[in-house]
C-alpha cells in the first residue's frame, strides 16, 4: 500500500473510533450512565461451570447405579453346611438313577421315548437341596409336573403346526398357561415349566405318546424321585414333607408379643417379590434368634442362679388346708407338689384357692396342676424366658437331672434378671468400687 492509501486509511478508522466514543458520551448525557451489572449475575464461566457440575453428578449416579446393579449379580453367600452338600449330591444321584431305571424297565412307550426326561433334574436339585422350599413339597413337584405336561401336549396339538413358528408360538403358550394354572392350583414347580416346553416341542415319539407322555415317564420318574427324595431326606434327620414349627395362638394367655405368620404374610404381600419361604418358618428363625440373642445378652446365666432354694413342699395326700396356711405364712403364690422322693408331680398356686373353702380338707391331688411344666438348673436362663413369656407360666418348679426339685422360679426373679440385664446393655456392666 502506498503512503496516501495508507493516511486514508488511518483517518478512516480514527474517525471511526472517536464517532463511536463521541456516540457514547452523547448517550450517557442523554440516558444516564448504563445500569451497573450485579455481583452475583452468572458469567457465561459461572454457567458452563454448573451445567458441567451436573452432567459429572449424572454421570456420576449412573456410574454408581451400574456398579451396584452389576455387584448383585455376584454369588450370595448361602450357609450351606457339608452334611447339605453330601445330602443334595448322593440324594440326586440315587434318586436319578432310580427314576431312570423305573423308566427303563417300564418302557411302556414308542421307540425313541427317553427313560428319564431333563426336567427331573431341576426337580432333583429342589427335592434334595433345598425340601423345605415350599416349591418342592410332593403336592408341587407332582402336580406341577403332570399337569404342565398335560398343558404342553394340549398346546401343541392345537397351536403347533410343524413349521418352527408354530412349534415356538406352542412352546411359548405352553410355558405360560402352565404358570398360570399351577399357581393357580397352588403347585408351583419350576421344573413344571419345563416338562410343558418339553412336551410342546419333544421329538416324534414325544408326539405319538401323547396325553400318555403325563404318565410315563413323566408321573414314574417324578413319583420315583419324590420316594427317594422321603426316604433319603427323613433318614438323614432333615423331615420331608417339610412341616413348618406350630406357633403359639396370639390370643393364648400371656402369649409373648412378637411377630405372628399372618403380619409376615402381609409383609410379603407388601415387599411383592415373591419371596419362596413360608411365613411360619420365618416366625420359627427370627424366635430362636430372639432366644439365642437372649442367651448371648444375659451372658449363658444359668436357672439355678437365679432360683428360690428354700421352698415349702407339699404331697399329694396332703389336704388343701395346709397349702393354704404354707402360703399365707411365708407369703408364697405357689406351691409344688413332689412325692416321697421329691420328684415334683404337681403345682398348687392361690388360683386355685379362690374357688374353695376357707378350710378345705380335699387332698391336694384333687385341685392341683399335673403335669407340670419344670425346667432344669443348668438350662440357661433365655430358655426360661421363653417359656414363660411363650406359655404364660407364673412359676415353674426347678429339677435336677432325675427330676427332684432344686427350687423354685417366679416372675419376680426373672424381671429382675431381665432389669439387670437391660441395665448392663444400656450402661455397661457396673465395675465394683475399690476401697482406698
Amino acid at each position: 500500500m502506498d503512503p496516501v492509501h495508507r493516511r486514508v486509511a488511518l483517518l478512516s478508522v480514527w474517525d471511526h473510533t472517536s464517532h463511536g466514543h463521541r456516540t457514547d458520551r452523547i448517550d450517557q448525557r442523554t440516558n444516564g450512565p448504563p445500569a451497573a451489572m450485579p455481583r452475583d449475575a452468572p458469567t457465561v464461566a459461572t454457567r458452563r461451570a454448573v451445567a458441567f457440575q451436573h452432567v459429572r453428578t449424572g454421570g456420576m449416579a449412573a456410574h454408581h447405579f451400574v456398579v451396584r446393579w452389576l455387584g448383585s449379580w455376584r454369588p450370595q453367600s448361602l450357609p450351606y453346611r457339608r452334611s447339605e452338600m453330601i445330602r443334595g449330591t448322593l440324594g440326586s444321584l440315587l434318586g436319578l438313577l432310580t427314576g431312570g431305571l423305573a423308566g427303563w424297565l417300564l418302557d411302556v412307550g414308542p421307540t425313541g421315548l427317553p427313560a428319564l426326561v431333563a426336567p427331573m433334574g431341576a426337580s432333583a436339585v429342589l427335592l434334595f437341596a433345598a425340601p423345605a422350599s415350599p416349591l418342592a413339597q410332593p403336592w408341587p413337584m407332582l402336580g406341577g409336573n403332570i399337569i404342565s405336561t398335560v398343558i404342553g401336549v394340549a398346546t401343541a396339538r392345537l397351536i403347533g403346526n410343524g413349521t418352527p413358528v408354530g412349534s415356538i408360538t406352542a412352546a411359548a403358550v405352553a410355558v405360560a398357561a402352565a404358570i398360570a394354572v399351577m399357581m393357580m392350583l397352588r403347585c408351583l414347580h419350576p421344573p413344571g415349566g419345563a416338562c410343558a416346553l418339553f412336551a410342546a416341542v419333544g421329538t416324534g415319539a414325544v408326539q405319538e405318546q401323547g396325553f400318555l407322555f403325563a404318565v410315563f415317564p413323566i408321573a414314574v420318574n417324578s413319583l420315583t424321585l419324590l420316594i427317594i427324595a422321603a426316604a433319603v431326606n427323613n433318614l438323614t434327620g432333615r423331615t420331608y414333607p417339610h412341616v413348618p414349627a406350630p406357633v403359639p395362638d396370639p390370643a393364648g394367655t400371656g402369649q409373648r408379643l412378637s411377630i405372628q405368620p399372618s403380619e409376615i404374610t402381609a409383609a410379603i404381600r407388601r415387599m411383592d417379590q415373591g419371596l419362596d419361604v413360608l411365613p411360619q418358618d420365618i416366625v420359627a428363625l427370627v424366635r430362636d434368634v430372639e432366644d439365642h440373642a437372649m442367651d448371648r445378652r444375659l451372658g449363658r446365666l444359668r436357672v439355678e442362679s437365679v432360683m428360690t432354694r428354700e421352698v415349702k413342699t407339699v404331697q399329694p395326700t396332703e389336704n388343701m388346708y395346709r397349702v393354704r396356711m404354707i402360703m399365707s405364712n411365708d407369703l408364697v403364690k405357689a406351691v409344688p407338689v413332689v412325692d416321697e422322693d421329691r420328684h415334683v408331680v404337681g403345682i398348687t398356686t392361690i388360683y386355685d384357692l379362690f374357688r374353695l373353702d376357707l378350710v378345705n380338707l380335699d387332698p391336694v391331688s384333687k385341685y392341683m396342676t399335673s403335669p407340670v411344666r419344670t425346667i432344669r438348673g443348668s438350662a440357661p436362663v433365655a430358655e426360661l424366658v421363653a417359656l414363660m413369656s411363650g406359655e404364660g407360666l407364673r412359676h415353674i418348679p426347678v429339677v435336677d437331672e432325675v427330676g427332684r426339685l432344686q427350687g423354685i422360679v417366679s416372675r419376680t426373679e426373672l424381671i429382675a434378671v431381665l432389669h439387670r440385664a437391660l441395665v448392663d446393655a444400656t450402661t455397661g456392666p457396673v465395675e465394683p468400687e475399690e476401697n482406698t
